[in-house]
């Protein structure tokens, strides 16, 4: 045998490549910089959630468990959407654990699309939902919706159904966009999944960074559409804890059960003792931990929001989630390093050793990100602070 010859990969292996997200953070570390880019919520993560943790692991609760999670979780997954989200699910049955929402994304697309499928996409989309979907065999259609202030255009996704559209993916709140669907845009598209036989997976695993009085509403809630939608959540950036890989769907129990075979298939199940920790977000943690949550993330919002504003950028602030798009159209014209996203995230680097995330990782068309950058606020205050000074020393403002 050859040893220097490359072996034949799959053609879906082709196109693969480092995130232009996982990109950055390498380089940032490179210059000691901060990294606003890569959604790393570095803050803590709850004690209660820690010690159940640590408990699980004294217990030995170290074998498989149930391929869609154990039953305690799931049953208290079931509780917290019909109390929290009114969705209409009615047996642990309806609930699928999985290794990140994420992971049960990839569950809920395989078991839902193939080659010949159509599904919608909204942009600016999520990169990972977008990679996905292309691994099914599924065309996407993109429809462009904007950010925090824009409003779901029922004719702009009319426009790109055809009788092979399966599916829409929704995104709420929105990363990168901050965009939060409210009820009416989500009724109308109800009624879409309805004249079209279409099925929702919706993605709302930032379901509880909300500002300004912005609701989050989860679409199968909505009357008859709980039948047509898959729900994604997970304990990930509520709880600190995205290096656990831990998140779930809610669906009807005949889909759910099928997203849990696929999730056996692809995963065989979440981690067995982190399944247990999490059971504290449900037990040992009360609203007053997501009133303080939104409280924390809202000054963190505005802290980087008016650092944008004061260097030159266009700031449209996040209805939800903890990312903020930002624009600089008016100082690619004015600034040297701001010639495109590209331009601006390696400028940003370089000049105050701050990372960013490239406006063209969100959208079909690279062009229609060529003056966006994103950036996370998701850090503890003193390392957000520290950014921001940095920003303004390096840019003014």
């Amino acid at each position: 045998m050859d040893r220097a010859a490359s072996p034949s990969l799959a053609a879906r292996a082709d196109d693969l490549q480092q995130s232009d997200i996982r990109s950055v953070t390498r380089r940032v570390e490179e210059v000691d910089g901060i990294n606003l880019g890569q959604g790393v919520c570095d803050l803590p993560t709850p004690e209660p959630i820690k010690a159940r943790a640590h408990q699980a692991i004294r217990d030995d609760a170290s074998i498989y468990s149930h391929y869609a999670g154990i039953e305690p979780l799931r049953r208290a997954i079931l509780e917290k959407e019909q109390a929290h989200n009114e969705v209409p699910a009615t047996s642990p049955e309806d609930v699928v654990v999985g290794v990140g929402s994420t992971g049960v994304f990839v569950s809920a697309a395989f078991t839902l699309l193939e080659d010949g499928d159509e599904v919608v996409l909204f942009e600016p989309f999520y990169g990972y939902h977008r990679n996905i979907l292309e691994l099914t065999g599924a065309t996407i259609r993109y429809v462009p919706l904007g950010g925090p202030d824009a409003t779901f255009d029922r004719s702009a996704m009319e426009a790109v159904l055809t009788d092979d559209t399966k599916a829409v993916v929704v995104n709420t709140p929105a990363n990168p966009s901050g965009k939060v669907w409210t009820r009416e845009e989500l009724s109308t598209l109800a009624g879409l999944l309805h004249a079209h036989d279409l099925v929702a997976i919706t993605d709302e695993i930032y379901e509880y960074m909300l500002y300004d009085g912005a609701e989050h509403v989860s679409l199968a809630s909505l009357p008859g559409a709980y039948e047509r939608t898959i729900t994604l959540s997970g304990f990930s950036k509520a709880y600190n804890v995205t290096g656990w890989r831990l998140g779930y769907g809610v669906a009807p129990a005949p889909i759910a059960e099928k997203i849990g075979l696929m999730n056996d298939l692809l995963y065989i199940c979440a981690p067995r003792p982190l399944q247990h920790a999490a059971l504290a977000a449900f037990e040992d943690l009360d609203d007053d931990y997501v009133a303080q949550l939104q409280a924390d993330y809202a000054e963190r919002r505005e802290l980087l929001c008016e650092t944008l504003e004061a260097i030159g950028f266009d700031v449209p602030w996040p209805d939800g989630a903890y990312y903020v798009l930002a624009h600089f159209g008016d100082l690619a014209g004015t600034q040297a390093g701001f010639a495109d996203d590209a331009a601006a995230c390696d400028t940003l680097i370089e000049d105050a050793h701050i990372g960013s995330v490239t406006g063209r990782s969100f959208y079909h068309d690279p062009a229609d990100g060529q003056h966006e950058l994103r950036l996370c606020f998701a850090k503890e205050l003193p390392v957000l602070r520290r950014a921001c000074e940095q920003l303004r020393a390096a840019f003014g403002g």
